[in-house]
């Protein structure tokens, strides 16, 4: 198969195939796969990822990478629980929570994309920094009181409250979506972050605004990161530092499975929310095909490991270390 044939398969259509492979094989093996709950739960449970990887695309495609993630989920959501109704405060700043926490994933995010364009301080090791940053603000917020549970019975149950027959917090993840889609595709900034890392040279040459760009995209996927914080709160009920714990390890791969290449300049936002359907409906299936649980996290990897070099090898070429 020619190089040309291997990057069309790697494209959306490659991924809704696997998808589709993925669903009947697992309903075979478990019919129970396909009934409506456990489609709704697969739906609950791609709900945070698909909203954090929507930021974490936009990085990625100016080919640098985003590692702050889970310190900005835990930030974010431990600040939003400690102002909201919950066991421990007796205040609630109603949706004054909600901003300043958001405002802190925002501004986590900024940090990291001045520190980034300014001082030109590699992606990896800003963010890894601010990963640290971020975690040890949860931590100090979560201190040594009782857990912060929310009192709020009806905010508790919204993410799996459903509507039309898909929950709640699909349907806020499908919004962030479809906003990350528009952005990615049809505005003069989605654009830029394509041709900064197709070519960043060329790009400053032409007049675009490169670190502009740089920071505005390090502070949506904070912000973005911040609002998964809050959701995953709230499907927990109480607050946990370690809220976002594991989440990168599904955002990453699941872009570059989408096709969104780690040296910046292809993929885009449908890519990898595909590769995020992908690997939760593996997961998924692997559970409910009765995978021994000391076995799953192996199978998981080893498959996505072949995944990963399957949509990979084609772009071999343009693959470097990130900027």
């Amino acid at each position: 198969m020619t190089l040309a044939r291997i990057r069309k398969w790697n494209g959306p259509t490659g991924i809704l195939l696997a998808l589709c492979a993925l669903i009947l094989l697992f309903s075979f093996i478990n019919p129970r796969f396909a009934s409506v709950e456990n489609l709704q739960n697969v739906l609950f449970q791609i709900s945070v990822p698909l909203i954090i990887v929507v930021g974490t695309t936009l990085v990625v495609q100016m080919g640098s990478i985003d590692l702050s993630v889970e310190g900005v989920m835990g930030a974010a959501g431990m600040a939003w629980i400690l102002m909201s109704a919950n066991t421990r405060t007796e205040t609630d700043f109603g949706m004054w929570a909600w901003v300043i926490a958001l405002g802190l994933g925002l501004g986590v995010g900024l940090i990291a994309g001045l520190i980034y364009s300014k001082l030109k301080v590699p992606s990896f090791v800003v963010s890894l920094g601010t990963w640290y940053v971020g975690l040890g603000i949860a931590v100090l917020l979560y201190g040594n009181s009782m857990l912060p549970t929310l009192t709020n019975d009806s905010l508790a149950r919204w993410p799996t409250q459903l509507t039309l027959g898909l929950p709640h917090s699909f349907w806020l993840a499908g919004l962030v979506f479809i906003a990350g889609l528009i952005v990615s595709n049809h505005t003069h900034f989605g654009r830029g972050l394509m041709a900064i890392g197709n070519n960043e040279a060329i790009a400053i040459a032409n007049g675009m605004p490169v670190d502009r760009y740089k920071m505005m995209a390090f502070s949506l996927a904070g912000l973005l990161a911040g609002l998964a914080g809050i959701l995953a709160t709230i499907q927990l009920g109480s607050g946990s530092p370690d809220i976002g714990s594991g989440q990168l390890f599904v955002v990453i791969p699941a872009a570059v499975i989408g096709g969104t290449s780690l040296s910046g300049g292809e993929g885009g936002v449908l890519r990898s929310a595909l590769g995020v359907c992908l690997l939760i409906i593996l997961n998924n299936g692997l559970v409910l095909s009765g995978v021994d649980p000391d076995y799953q996290s192996g199978v998981f990897g080893m498959i996505l490991l072949i995944a990963v070099i399957t949509v990979a090898w084609p772009h071999i070429d343009r693959l470097k270390v990130a900027k």
